[in-house]
């Protein structure tokens, strides 16, 4: 009986200890609840701040700010729900919706800024969509636009899926122009192109940044070109690339009434700067024996040759870097890629060998069908849906479209075009996809 007994003690014994094994072990199994918070959600007013509602029927309407979005400084461009600016300062709140921690401002972000008026809204929306496709890094996006623009932007924006959302903040702001007559800038060249010139002078908070014209697209991430800000030497402050790779059928090298950088002139389309050293440096030029800042050297340098320009600011950021070269970094022409690159038969090496990085289709490549192997990459970076996969919704339609360009001067060699799109594509596949298991231990 006692054996008997013990035997009942022991079984219990070790169905405890087995019953706390289990018990312990599916805990440890578990993630932190904060853990789950932190992945898969977010607190209520993390929202779209300004969500688009469609109903049947009725037009489109905006919700209502959430009440933890900070107020809007009553000196900047006011935040108003009927085509009104959205604050010109970046504040510590996503104009996606998303707040930013304190984690997030140390973040190294890029900054990108385009000057969109007249019916440049969609093609300026599916510029800023190629730069979140393939780029890596968080990205800030400065708008300047008129102010029938501003609304249309925030709806257009805030309509993009939570997980492209949270890797943007964007700033809208209104056209203005710190010297000389506002009209008279506009009508530089095309709308409000001159917008440019003056970015130095009103993102004061800003260090470096890309501007790139609307009709750019990225087929390759915006941090490639971002690290060209690393290869700058102590006197170089800015960076384009030329105008044309052939003197004989350059525009400037032929053309020009005016002086200009180098032996073919520069493109302004794609320009990097750094912001910082534009303000603190005396700029070299004809008028005065002394330097000039850039925001005293502007007007001045209009009124100067203003019966002499053609392409307006690009040619006065010419006449700036003939008289100060040791100030600019010119980088290849695969980074500003344009119809003169392939109409008059391939002449940049560049792109024959890595692929096109930053395609640029001027003069209205995408919307015609003068040029079908420009309009074929714009048209499937636009149609494309951020929640497809890439590969079968982006990739294999602009092959095929390719098909049909091959007998075209820039569509003969589609590898020019489709390089850089599928080498960063794999990449980002690789890294988003490809789970890499650890080798087990010997």
């Amino acid at each position: 009986m006692k054996i008997h007994c013990k035997f009942v003690v022991i079984v219990i014994c070790f169905g405890v200890l087995l019953l706390l094994y289990f018990l312990v072990g599916n805990a440890a199994d578990e993630p932190p609840l904060k853990e789950v918070a932190n992945d898969n959600s977010f607190p209520p007013s993390s929202g779209l701040g300004k969500i688009v509602s469609v109903k049947l029927g009725k037009k489109p309407r905006l919700s209502r700010i959430s009440q933890n979005q900070p107020r809007p400084n009553r000196r900047e461009g006011k935040v108003t729900h009927r085509g009104g600016f959205v604050n010109a300062k970046l504040r510590q709140k996503n104009e996606a919706g998303r707040p930013v921690s304190g984690s997030a401002l140390s973040e190294d972000w890029m900054h990108l800024a385009v000057v969109a008026c007249g019916s440049r809204l969609d093609e300026t929306l599916t510029l800023i969509k190629s730069a979140l496709l393939f780029s890596v890094k968080k990205i800030k996006f400065h708008i300047f636009t008129e102010e029938a623009l501003a609304s249309p932007f925030q709806k257009g924006l805030s309509k993009w899926p939570r997980h492209v959302s949270s890797r943007f903040q964007y700033s809208v702001y209104p056209i203005t122009f710190s010297v000389g007559n506002a009209e008279e800038w506009k009508k530089l060249f095309k709308p409000c192109a001159a917008q440019r010139l003056f970015l130095p002078v009103i993102l004061k908070d800003v260090d470096s940044l890309l501007y790139v014209d609307t009709d750019v697209l990225f087929l390759r991430p915006l941090d490639d070109i971002w690290s060209f800000l690393k290869e700058f030497n102590s006197t170089q402050l800015a960076a384009m690339a030329p105008e044309h790779e052939i003197p004989k059928i350059g525009w400037y090298s032929r053309f020009a009434r005016h002086p200009f950088y180098g032996v073919t002139g520069v493109n302004s389309g794609v320009m990097l700067m750094n912001l910082t050293r534009i303000r603190s440096t005396l700029f070299k030029n004809n008028m005065i024996s002394t330097g000039l800042s850039w925001e005293d050297l502007l007007h001045p340098l209009y009124q100067k040759y203003r019966n002499h320009i053609t392409w307006g600011d690009q040619d006065l950021l010419n006449i700036i870097f003939h008289f100060n070269p040791e100030c600019l970094y010119t980088f290849p022409c695969q980074w500003n890629y344009r119809p003169d690159h392939c109409m008059y038969g391939s002449n940049c090496k560049g792109a024959e060998e890595e692929g096109v990085a930053i395609l640029h289709g001027n003069r209205g490549a995408y919307h015609d069908d003068k040029q079908p192997a420009f309009k074929a990459v714009y048209d499937a970076i636009h149609d494309y849906p951020f929640d497809d996969n890439i590969f079968q919704s982006l990739f294999y339609p602009l092959q095929t479209k390719f098909l049909d360009t091959v007998n075209t001067l820039c569509g003969r060699i589609p590898q020019v075009f489709l390089k850089q799109v599928e080498k960063t594509m794999k990449t980002l596949y690789e890294q988003k996809v490809i789970v890499r298991v650890k080798r087990p231990h010997k």
